[in-house]
């Protein structure tokens, strides 16, 4: 049987050995047991073969005495080993003897620290006693069974020990004898203790398992001797299973928490305090899976599982997080299960469920980054699918449900792979954020579609409205505004059909529908009106333009030549009730079928005042101009009041008053153009007195070229210096200016015969006959370009005539 080496747990100073234990326990491997353990302890007087009964017993080295030394004390404080080859493993404490004189009277205070120290931490104490002291009243096992009862009062909820007594050197009486004794005196201890007021009943068996064992003397009768403690040593093989010397025992620490409630054990005995065993199993119990726990804590930060999916999940969402997470928590959380199994289950429970709370607080943070993740790849999928759908040409609000859904959906499907099994997070928040953030989009994005609806139509009925409006204004007639109230209502009911047909797809209230259809009709309405306003600012150049159209222009649109034979009052009339009906058009606006008096009452208050057999009513008429309103239409309708066109048309005949004028000037100047020849009797004077040269030109020929080229030379310079033009303001400023161009002009003519005198002979009839088809053409187009001129030239002075007319 192998050996193990002792060690001393406390010592003779009552001083506990920590780091000796702590390698006792390594060396032994004692963590590794769990509760499968035992501890025996052995006391008794000094010098009994205590430690000689242990070494035979369990296989261990204590310290024997010497006998042929003299007794003396072998053992000091309490000292620990292993025994060899019994399992469960059991760990055995040879404490110090019992009435040693090395100690003299201070012997019963290590003796009772000793004793509770034994029973606190002991599953079975062997009580050694000699024989013969049983039966005697002051034999040395009355006084440490006292001591052993007086401590154990002391525990407060005992653990059930199983106390075994040796009986030493037996004699020939034979053990069914002397355990009767020995019961009797055992109960009689126990009765004369003093017990705290809720033990007061407690028999001893609540206590105590009480074993009697008998063995020959060691230095008698060695072979028997040895031969008993190995019947003895198989009782203490499997010693904590149901059955067994101390299979009913309660409190067990586990094995790896030995030493440290070893230690506290001794801490308060040493203090003298009262060992409440239960409360000491708690506390050993909290130190040790709290150490455990944080153990485990640490080990779970430097998993590199861990550490790789705490890195992913800062770079985006993780498949199988919840699956993954979930896998190293339990590892970590089994793991404390495993060391703190046989700890005090309610103090392993709390433990580790502060484990769990703190593993769950440290990757809680990862777990709501994952879920912002899935939130926010859930919006951009479903910003996605909604764009596509909707340029797809789906409808708004059925692509927006549907789009919502599988976007949700797909978060909810997430969440659960993200569902961590350990924690009962909500995942409700994110969700519900998710569908404020989804639903703040589909606002976002109808606001935007049916504001670019809007603009849609209102562009297109601005197409549609503002050019033909304006070019309808442009040409004012009684048919103008019936044409344009036409036009609103066509494009407008188009316009508001487009919408509501494009509404359709948009789940909306009836009354938003509405009002947004009734804001593009007022809007249509809005154009018509904007446009009349801004043709009624130019209300004075459009009547000029008319005016000057209808004045300059035949009824064939052809430009009026100013023959004479034009009358000027009439057209002067006519185009100025052109320009004053396009005013009455534009004095108000007209959207609605009603009639009113605005033509009449200018026609009446401008046209026909100046006539000088103008009646009462329309100076009457007149004086209703000086007003801001107009009769039977409401002053938001009015673009031009009655004050305003009196003042635009009397500017106006001012500003067409020169183009009258001008007209006449040039009638007067066409007729003083076509009446050049003299009268038809100085013609007839002429033929008569003239018959004689007439005659001579008929017997000379010759003389008729040299008329001929008179008349050409003649008709040159007339053409050349445009007599006619020069004689239109006047005798004496047509003299002036021919007498400047007179010469410069007979100057030019020379240089030309002279150039073409210096042409081939060979082309002398050509250019002869040239020069007389050029000379024509000069004659033909200056003749008209004189004519022309004096049509558009300016009178000199000019003549006033009644226009009003």
């Amino acid at each position: 049987m192998d050996a193990a080496c002792s060690t001393q747990l406390i010592d003779g100073d009552g001083t506990f050995n920590v780091s000796g234990v702590d390698n006792f326990i390594k060396e032994v491997k004692l963590e590794e047991c769990g509760l499968s353990y035992a501890v025996v302890s052995i006391m008794g007087p000094q010098s009994s073969g205590k430690s000689t009964l242990l070494n035979h017993l369990f296989g261990t080295n204590f310290r024997e005495m010497d006998a042929f030394r003299g007794r003396s004390q072998t053992t000091k404080g309490i000292w620990i080993a292993r025994c060899a080859g019994i399992e469960p493993c059991t760990v055995v404490m040879d404490l110090e003897g019992t009435d040693g004189r090395e100690r003299g009277e201070d012997d019963t205070a290590f003796e009772k620290q000793s004793a509770l120290f034994a029973l606190a931490v002991s599953d079975i104490v062997l009580i050694n006693m000699w024989c013969h002291d049983i039966g005697r009243e002051q034999a040395a096992n009355k006084p440490l069974l006292k001591t052993v009862f007086q401590v154990m009062m002391r525990l407060f909820s005992p653990r059930k020990t199983t106390l075994m007594f040796v009986i030493r050197d037996k004699t020939r009486t034979p053990l069914e004898n002397l355990e009767p004794v020995l019961r009797e005196d055992i109960q009689k201890i126990w009765d004369a203790v003093p017990k705290p007021q809720a033990h007061k009943e407690t028999p001893l068996s609540d206590f105590f398992n009480v074993e009697v064992i008998a063995l020959n003397s060691y230095e008698e009768k060695e072979e028997l001797f040895k031969e008993q403690v190995a019947n003895l040593r198989q009782r203490f093989f499997h010693s904590v299973a149901p059955g067994g010397l101390a299979g009913d025992r309660r409190g067990v620490v586990p094995a790896n928490a030995f030493a440290f409630s070893a230690k506290q054990m001794w801490q308060v005995i040493k203090d003298n305090k009262d060992l409440d065993l239960p409360a000491h199993k708690v506390m050993v119990a909290t130190v040790r899976c709290e150490e455990i726990a944080n153990e485990k804590f640490a080990g779970f930060i430097a998993n590199e599982n861990w550490r790789e999916l705490e890195e992913a999940v800062h770079s985006g969402p993780v498949s199988g997080f919840g699956k993954k997470l979930s896998s190293i928590l339990q590892s970590c959380l089994s793991e404390y299960d495993t060391e703190a199994t046989y700890f005090e289950e309610g103090v392993r429970s709390s433990k580790r469920q502060q484990l769990q709370e703190k593993l769950l607080q440290l990757i809680q943070p990862t777990f709501q980054d994952l879920l912002g993740h899935l939130r926010s790849g859930a919006l951009e999928n479903f910003k996605d699918a909604f764009e596509k759908a909707l340029n797809a040409g789906e409808a708004f609000s059925a692509s927006a449900d549907v789009c919502a859904q599988s976007c949700v959906s797909k978060f909810d499907k997430g969440c659960e792979e993200a569902v961590i099994e350990q924690a009962n997070w909500d995942t409700s928040k994110t969700r519900e954020k998710l569908q404020r953030d989804i639903e703040a989009h589909i606002s976002s994005v109808r606001t935007a579609k049916l504001c670019e609806l809007t603009t849609l139509y209102e562009s297109k009925l601005n197409a549609a409205l503002s050019g033909p409006v304006e070019a309808l204004l442009d040409g004012a007639n009684d048919e103008t505004w019936p044409a344009i109230r036409k036009l609103l209502r066509r494009e407008g009911e188009l316009a508001v059909y487009g919408l509501s047909d494009a509404l359709s797809g948009f789940d909306m209230d009836e009354e938003t529908r509405n009002k947004m259809l009734t804001d593009l009709e007022n809007y249509a309405r809005g154009i018509v009106e904007t446009k009349a306003k801004e043709e009624a600012g130019r209300a004075l150049m459009r009547m000029k333009d008319r005016f000057t159209t209808i004045f300059s222009h035949d009824s064939d649109s052809m430009p009026r030549i100013w023959t004479g034979k034009e009358d000027i009052r009439a057209i002067t009339k006519m185009a100025r009730s052109a320009s004053l009906k396009l005013l009455s058009v534009m004095a108000v606006i007209r959207l609605e079928d009603e009639l009113d008096n605005i033509e009449k009452t200018l026609t009446l208050a401008l046209v026909n005042s100046t006539s000088n057999s103008a009646t009462s009513k329309s100076i009457s008429t007149i004086d209703s101009l000086a007003s801001s309103t107009w009769e039977q239409v409401a002053p938001e309708k009015t673009l031009i009041t009655p004050v305003q066109c009196k003042s635009l048309w009397r500017q106006f005949k001012n500003e067409t008053e020169y183009t009258v004028t001008q007209a006449i000037s040039a009638q007067e100047a066409n007729r003083r153009n076509n009446n050049w020849l003299p009268p038809p009797w100085a013609i007839l004077a002429l033929v008569v007195l003239g018959f004689n040269e007439f005659m001579t030109l008929l017997r000379n020929p010759l003389w008729l070229g040299v008329l001929f080229v008179g008349y050409l030379v003649s008709k040159a310079l007339w053409v050349q210096l445009n007599i006619s033009g020069e004689f239109q303001h006047g005798a004496l400023p047509g003299l002036l200016s021919l007498s400047t161009k007179f010469l410069p002009t007979v100057m030019n003519l020379l240089k030309k015969l002279a150039e073409e005198g210096q042409a081939p002979s060979t082309n002398t009839n050509q250019s002869s006959m040239n020069s007389s088809a050029s000379a024509q053409s000069d004659v033909t187009t200056n003749g008209e370009s004189s004519s022309s001129s004096s049509s558009g030239s300016s009178p000199a002075k000019s003549v006033p005539i009644d226009t009003s007319s």
